[in-house]
């Protein structure tokens, strides 16, 4: 479970939850897949960096949901939560999944050094 893409699973579940919400016809139907995901990533997370951290990125994707919703208001619902995926998805990239895999970026060469 330690190498378990979180950045795709946050942000799918984003995507996922109110995909159904909307097919369904039930917020909280779409609700409870978004909780589901969220709660397997907090999970992860808390396994892999602790408990501060994973409060931190079940801050991010909180915030993400809430900030759909006025955003959505200005830009339209679907690319609203697009949109919030995306960011939420490279933040957690950037803070668990690049750690996992040894991916994060090192500092740019310096040529002629």
């Amino acid at each position: 479970m330690n190498r378990t893409p979180t950045a795709a699973l946050a942000a799918g579940s984003l995507i996922a939850g109110f995909g159904v919400a909307v097919a369904s016809g039930s917020r909280p139907l779409g609700g409870a897949v978004l909780v589901a995901g969220g709660l397997t990533c907090a999970e992860i997370w808390r396994r892999r960096h602790g408990p501060r951290t994973a409060a931190a990125l079940t801050g991010v994707g909180f915030t993400a949901f809430v900030a759909s919703h006025g955003l959505g208001l200005v830009i339209g619902a679907w690319p609203s939560v697009l949109c919030v995926s995306a960011v939420t998805g490279a933040i957690v990239w950037v803070r668990s999944d690049s750690v996992v895999s040894g991916a994060r970026a090192e500092a740019p060469v310096q040529l002629g050094q």
